[in-house]
């Protein structure tokens, strides 16, 4: 079986689209062929990491990458924006036979206290996994 090619885009591509690159390839990697990007990449976040880990998925060789290291060279088949400004921001790609847009909070411009951000990173790495879950078994029942 031929696996679609996914890309999960956000403006950093430090937080949310790797957590979801993270989960799709966990979750889904019989379907797809998972990457992710961003308009600005920031690096990961160092608490992505820590709440991945408490997931038990290593984080250790995720980079932060920019969409237009793939552009022209990696064809498509469905785009996933989680993030207002890059649903906003995101070109037109050909080749894409779905695009998504999953908004979820930015845990990384949370203020608080450190065990409030991290709270904040677990509750949007929660949200993200559900949504990930769902989707694949939408994914699979509609493929049968």
């Amino acid at each position: 079986m031929k696996k679609t090619k996914v890309i999960i885009l956000c403006t950093g591509n430090s937080a949310r689209s790797q957590m979801a690159e993270a989960f799709l390839k966990k979750y889904g990697s019989e379907y797809f062929e998972v990457y992710s990007a961003g308009f600005e990449p920031k690096g990961i976040n160092p608490y992505t990491i820590k709440v991945m880990e408490e997931k038990g998925i290593d984080m250790s060789d995720h980079t932060s990458k920019e969409l237009r290291e793939y552009l022209g060279t990696v064809h498509f088949g469905i785009v996933i924006t989680v993030c207002d400004r890059a649903e906003k921001t995101c070109p037109t790609m050909p080749g894409i036979s779905r695009r998504l847009f999953w908004p979820f909070e930015d845990p990384a411009s949370f203020n608080g206290t450190e065990e409030d951000i991290i709270d904040k990173f677990r509750e949007i790495r929660d949200l993200i996994e559900e949504k990930i879950i769902s989707w694949v078994k939408e994914y699979r029942a509609s493929s049968k």
